[in-house]
Parts: C-alpha cells; structure tokens; sequence
C-alpha cells in the first residue's frame, strides 16, 4: 500500500465506483432511495429442530460439509511458493501448502507411516518441505513422500506409493475450497464466477490479512450464520455500536447458483449520492456476500471482514474471522485506524451478533418453539434455506 501523505489515514479500500465489478455497479445504481423502500410482509418459518436435532446436523455433514466445496481459508494466508499451513476448523485435520510453482494444494494432515499429523501448528509459516515430528517421514510440498530414514528396514517399500492424502483443491477470488472427502470427484462447478469477479474487484486474492481470531460458538452454524443475511436486527441487536449507521430498508439481493449477495446503502441513502466523485463507495453502500456454504464477507470503509463458519456439532461451531486490509498500516494513523477498527468489529460481531446465536441456541434447545419465523427483512434466509435444503435431494 503507497501512502503520499502521512497525515491521511490509510487509503479507502476502494476509491470509486468503477474500481467494482460491473454487476456490482449495476446492484449498486439499483438500491432505492431509503423513503421510498417499503420492506415486504412474507409468511416464512422452519422447524426448530433444523438447530436442535443431530439427525439433520448429520444430514448436513454428509450432503454438503463432506460432499461439496467449502472454503477453508484465504488465499493471503498462502501468499507466496513454501507457504504451509495447517487447518483443524472443520473436524478433519488439513495441511495446505503452495508449492514451488504456486499451486494451492490439500492434504489430510497424516503422515502415511502411522498417521502422525506432519505439521501441528495452526499458523501459517514458511517450509521447504513437510517432515513427521514421529519417525521424520519427509515430504515434498506437493505431498510426495521424499525421505525415510532407514528405510532399508522396511522391505518392498515404494516411496512414489505413499503419497500424503490429497483432496480436491481450487482458489478462486481469494478463498481456497476444499473438498473434504479424498475419494470424491473435483466438481468445483458450483463455485461462482461472479463472485470471484466481485472479490477481485475489492483485491481479496491480495489483501493483507490485519487480523485474525478464532471463535469456539455453543450455537449451530446456522444461527450463527442468520444475522449475516439480514438487517432486521441492526438498529436493535447493534444500538450501542453500528445501529445508526443502518436503515430498516430492503437491500438489493442476488443470486449465483448457490451463493447469494445483498447490497445496501448506509442510513438515509439516495442514488444522487452516487453521482460526481466518490472517494470511497463503500462509506455509502454495503456489501454482504454468503460464499455457500457459511462464508460470509461483508464490505466496510477501510477494511473487509471475512468469516469461515464451520460446524462442529449439531449445537457448536467455530468461526474463523479475518479481517482484511488493502496493505499492512505504513504510518502511525493508519495503525490507529486500523486497530481501532479491528477492535470495533470483534465487539460487534464477537459480543453481539455471536451472542445472539448462542442465546438463541439455549432458547431453542429447551424445546420453547416448534418454528421459527421470518419476516419481509429476514428473507434471504428462508432463500438460503431452500438452497440448502436442495443439497440434500
């Protein structure tokens, strides 16, 4: 990130308008002005067993966690050839590396000797190679078995036979998806051109990550998941925090296969903001995005925030929260701005939207509701349900 003036903080995400992808304009010239967008009624529930039963948190895990692409991480946590990395979020032990001509790949993080994990730290570091802290089976980065130690003890052993796990692996507009069942086909056909268009536009692949946390949830993922596709909840759940940023509007909502996006404009938002210069749209409009399965990205003025949910039982989840920023803070504003920021956004989503999905959990957990229901603000989650409840078929 260049900085001219050291008495400006860092530069907007993005600076205009048309540094967005042409969908996105389009979504954008289309938000109404706020006095004139009416919410609509709708009638829409679920059973509330869709966050209590441990049959159908099981019929997720087999029809879509285990079947079908999920992003795992980011593709600034692999930023350059030697980058490894291990991931345990979603149950299955994971190492990724980019190997030596850049390539992402996979593997189940379980040396081919006895099943030693090969790398057991969790943060993103530098390696030539992969080496089992058991018995220092050695591994290339493309997860070619390179070295035994004595190996003329172990009769008939062909090291090109024992090869680290792979599983299906594709990065596409800064997310890294995975495929967690090593036996099944890499169909990546579902992954949204769109959308990785639009996070090129906003130079996710790019990005410096300013700050990373994880968060161990008692609350199924789809709780957690809910506040991220609807704004009904902001002026309330947010009214110590963002809440008077935001109006009780309807936003713009668009669909790509499985994976949808919600633009909306800031309180008191009207197209003629939209005209002349604007030096940085994002002070005006907001981007929500649901990489399918529970990845959201969510747009702010000076950063973007992504979080991985991933489930770990039918009531517990974990969230990986990232927050992104064009470069790391080259002068002493922009680390005030940035931290300031970081610190806001763990508040809002760590103490509040997180919350609400744990105490909502307790409630439904004592068996208080048979439905749960949806208003005209709330839609996109009954649409995300019949998304998902399509993956089961």
């Amino acid at each position: 990130m260049a900085v001219t003036d050291v008495q400006t903080p860092a530069r907007p995400r993005l600076a205009a308008l048309d540094t967005l992808s042409e969908s996105q304009i389009r979504a954008i010239r289309a938000i109404p002005r706020h006095d004139a967008a009416v919410p609509p009624a709708i009638e829409a529930c679920r059973s509330a067993s869709i966050f209590t039963a441990d049959e159908r948190h099981a019929l997720e895990q087999a029809k879509v966690f285990r079947a079908l692409p999920v992003p795992v991480t980011l593709s600034a946590r692999l930023p350059e050839p030697g980058s490894v990395l291990a991931h345990d979020g979603y149950g299955v032990p994971l190492v990724l590396t980019r190997d030596k001509d850049g390539q992402v790949r996979a593997f189940l993080n379980a040396c081919q000797h006895k099943g030693s994990k090969v790398v057991e730290s969790c943060e993103p570091h530098m390696a030539g190679r992969l080496v089992c802290p058991y018995h220092a089976w050695t591994y290339r980065l493309d997860g070619q078995l390179m070295g035994v130690p004595r190996q003329e003890t172990f009769a008939g052993l062909d090291k090109s036979t024992r090869p680290l796990a792979q599983l299906p692996c594709k990065e596409s507009g800064g997310l890294i998806w995975v495929i967690l069942d090593r036996h099944a086909k890499a169909d990546f056909s579902s992954l949204s051109d769109q959308f990785a268009a639009d996070f090129e536009a906003m130079e996710i692949p790019t990005a410096h990550v300013y700050g990373y946390k994880r968060f161990d949830l008692k609350a199924n993922w789809k709780l957690v998941l809910e506040p991220f596709l609807e704004g009904y909840h902001v002026q309330r759940l947010h009214a110590q925090s963002i809440g008077d940023m935001f109006a009780d509007v309807p936003n713009v909502y668009d669909r790509f296969g499985r994976h949808t996006r919600q633009i909306s404009g800031k309180m008191n938002f009207s197209p003629d903001l939209l005209e002349g210069e604007v030096k940085n749209i994002h002070d005006i409009v907001t981007h929500a995005y649901l990489a399918f399965p529970s990845t959201v990205v969510v747009t702010s003025p000076y950063y973007i925030s992504v979080m991985i949910i991933m489930p770990t039982g039918t009531t517990s989840s974990k969230v990986d929260y990232f927050m992104l920023t064009r470069g790391p803070p080259d002068n002493p504003k922009a680390e005030s701005l940035y931290a300031r920021s970081y610190e806001l956004i763990l508040k809002v989503f760590g103490t509040e939207d997180f919350r609400a999905a744990e105490i909502s959990q307790e409630g439904l957990n004592s068996g208080a509701l048979d439905t749960v229901v949806y208003g005209g603000l709330e839609h996109a989650i009954p649409e995300f349900y019949e998304i998902l409840e399509a993956a089961f078929v």
